[in-house]
């Protein structure tokens, strides 16, 4: 006879399952990682170890421009984060040269962008 500890019931595997499919795809920025070494350097890989780190520090930003621009909207008073914000954000955080081509960037970006709509 089995013992109390070993059943299994079956609600019990049935919520484990959906537990399991719960999980989805985890958001990586690989793709677009590599895109950009493509663009820099054409003949040089990244192994799956560095772009995990470069995964990890892309992620630490997205989240630090992110909780900026969203202080930023609160000061002011709005309940919406628009590109001036995120362009404050960035100006904040990236020291000095890097932050104005950042900003250079994101502006061509977001020009390209509405050109095209």
């Amino acid at each position: 006879m089995k013992s109390a500890a070993l059943k299994v019931t079956y609600m019990e595997k049935r919520t484990a399952k959906a537990s399991h499919k719960l999980k989805g795809k985890r958001q990586t920025y690989a793709t677009y990682i590599y895109r950009v070494l493509r663009q820099v350097h054409p003949d040089t890989g990244i192994s799956a170890k560095s772009m995990g780190i470069m995964n990890s520090s892309v992620g630490d930003m997205f989240e630090r421009v992110a909780s900026e621009a969203a202080k930023l909207s609160l000061y002011n008073k709005r309940r919406t984060i628009t590109s001036r914000e995120i362009q404050t954000a960035v100006r904040l955080l990236f020291a000095g040269e890097l932050g104005k081509h950042a900003v250079s960037e994101g502006t061509e970006s977001v020009a390209k962008c509405t050109r095209s709509k």
